[in-house]
C-alpha cells in the first residue's frame, strides 16, 4: 500500500460543511431504511434494502453488479472507475439485520436526544449510509467529473454478514485479490474506537447417531448420542484453557425424544474463537480430534462446518491505516483510539487475503442484536468526514 497523505485543512473543512448540509436528508434516509425489516433470512426485504443502495450508488455512476440468489438476499457489487489508473479500495457494508419479521412494531425507529434507535441502525445501516454518504460529498466537493480520488472504488453490499456470509465471502474474497485496502463501515465501538483486529471463528455442527433402545427394560442394548454429546461438550469447553485469547463454545445440544428412550441421535452447535491463524488451526484441529473420538461406543459422527473466517490480525500495513486515520481524526478535532474485538466482521475476509483492513468506520453506536440498538447522531458529521477523507488519503 502507497504513503498515505492526510487531505488539507480546507480539504476536510469543506467535506465536513457538505456532510453537515446533508445530515436532515441522512435522517431521512436511515429512518427509510431501517424501517425494512431485513433479517437474514427476510429476502424481500434485504433484497429492498440492497436495491436502494444499488439505485444510489449508481447515480454516482457506480456499474452494479448484482449476485442473485433464491434463499438469502442478493450480492451487489458496485464499482467506481476513473479513466487515470490508480489504486483499488473496498468499501463493505450489509443490509441485513439479526431481526425477525414482526420486530419492528416493537421497536420502531425513533430518535431520543442524541440517539437514533431502530431494528439494525447501528449494525449496520447506519454504516452503509455512512460509505455512500462520504463518496456523495466528495463528488460534490470536488467539482469535477473524475472526482474518484483512486483509481477503482468497489461498494460491496452483503446480504447475508449476520449469519456468516455464506454466499458474500467467495465475493469478497476474489475482490480482495486486487484490492489495496479494505475500509468496512460496522459501527465504531461505543466509546467511539475503530477496529483493527478481529478474532477469527468458526461455526461447526456435529451429529451424533447413537442407538436406541428402551431405557428401563434393556439401556444395554442402546448407545446415548445425548451421553457422548455430554463428553464432548465437556472436553470441548477444556479447551478454553489451552491457549490465550481462544474460546470454545457449545451453544447448542439438541438430542433424544423420550425420558424412557436411550436417545439414538444428538445435535451440537459450536462456536470457536482465535486472535491469530496459528493458534486457530491448533484450535480447530483439537475440536475435530474431539468430535471425531467417541467415548460411547459404535457411535458415529457427522461434522458438517458451518461458518468460518480467518483472524483479522493487525499488522504494519493495517496499522498505517490506523495512523492516517488517527490524523484525521486529530484534524477533525477529536481523538481516535483503535481496539480488538471477539466478534467478526467481512474485514476477517479482506484481512484474510492479506489486504490491509480497517473496521469500525460507522457512526458510534451499540447495544448491537438488541432492542436498544442506537447510534449518536452527533457522530454522523464527524464519522462521515473521516471515512472521505481516508478514501482522499488513500489517493494519488
Amino acid at each position: 500500500m502507497a504513503m498515505t497523505t492526510i487531505p488539507a485543512p480546507d480539504t476536510l473543512a469543506r467535506l465536513r460543511d457538505e456532510i453537515e448540509r446533508r445530515t436532515p436528508a441522512f435522517l431521512a434516509d436511515l429512518e427509510t431504511i431501517v424501517t425494512v425489516e431485513s433479517g437474514s433470512y427476510t429476502k424481500a426485504g434485504v433484497d429492498e434494502v440492497t436495491s436502494w443502495m444499488a439505485a444510489r450508488l449508481a447515480t454516482l455512476g457506480a456499474v452494479i453488479e448484482r449476485h442473485p440468489n433464491d434463499e438469502l438476499g442478493d450480492t451487489v457489487v458496485a464499482t467506481l472507475e476513473r479513466a487515470r489508473p490508480g489504486s483499488t479500495i473496498m468499501l463493505i457494508g450489509h443490509t441485513d439485520t439479526v431481526f425477525e419479521p414482526g420486530f419492528l412494531a416493537r421497536r420502531p425507529f425513533e430518535v431520543k436526544g442524541d440517539r437514533i434507535l431502530g431494528p439494525g441502525v447501528s449494525d449496520m445501516k447506519g454504516g452503509l449510509l455512512v460509505g455512500l454518504y462520504a463518496l456523495e460529498a466528495m463528488r460534490a466537493i470536488s467539482g469535477d467529473d473524475e472526482w474518484l480520488p483512486v483509481g477503482r472504488l468497489i461498494y460491496v453490499v452483503n446480504p447475508d454478514e449476520e449469519i456468516g456470509s455464506p454466499l458474500s465471502t467467495p465475493v469478497i474474497a476474489e475482490l480482495a485479490g486486487s484490492a489495496d485496502a479494505a475500509l468496512v463501515m460496522e459501527a465504531a465501538r461505543a466509546n467511539g474506537d475503530v477496529v483493527s483486529a478481529r478474532k477469527g471463528m468458526m461455526h461447526i455442527q456435529a451429529v451424533l447417531q447413537g442407538r436406541a433402545a428402551h431405557a428401563g427394560v434393556e439401556p444395554e442394548r442402546g448407545r446415548s448420542a445425548t451421553l457422548e454429546a455430554a463428553h464432548k461438550t465437556v472436553a470441548l469447553h477444556a479447551l478454553n484453557d489451552r491457549w490465550p485469547g481462544v474460546t470454545v463454545n457449545v451453544g447448542e445440544i439438541d438430542g433424544g425424544t423420550r425420558p424412557n428412550i436411550v436417545a439414538e441421535r444428538c445435535r451440537l452447535t459450536i462456536d470457536m474463537r482465535a486472535r491469530r491463524r496459528t493458534e486457530q488451526d491448533e484450535a480447530e484441529a483439537a475440536i475435530y480430534q474431539i468430535l471425531r473420538t467417541a467415548t460411547v461406543p459404535d457411535l458415529t459422527v457427522e461434522i458438517e462446518k458451518l461458518a468460518h473466517s480467518r483472524p483479522m490480525e493487525k499488522t504494519a500495513a493495517s496499522a498505517a491505516l490506523v495512523e492516517t486515520a488517527v490524523g484525521i481524526a486529530s484534524e477533525l478535532g477529536f481523538e481516535l483510539r483503535d481496539a480488538e474485538t471477539g466478534g467478526g466482521s467481512d474485514a476477517n475476509t479482506t484481512a484474510g487475503a492479506g489486504v490491509p483492513s480497517l473496521d469500525g468506520l460507522g457512526p458510534i453506536g451499540g447495544n448491537d442484536h438488541t432492542p436498544t440498538e442506537y447510534i449518536e447522531m452527533s457522530s454522523i458529521v464527524p464519522r462521515t468526514t473521516l471515512l472521505a477523507a481516508l478514501v482522499l488519503a488513500l489517493g494519488d
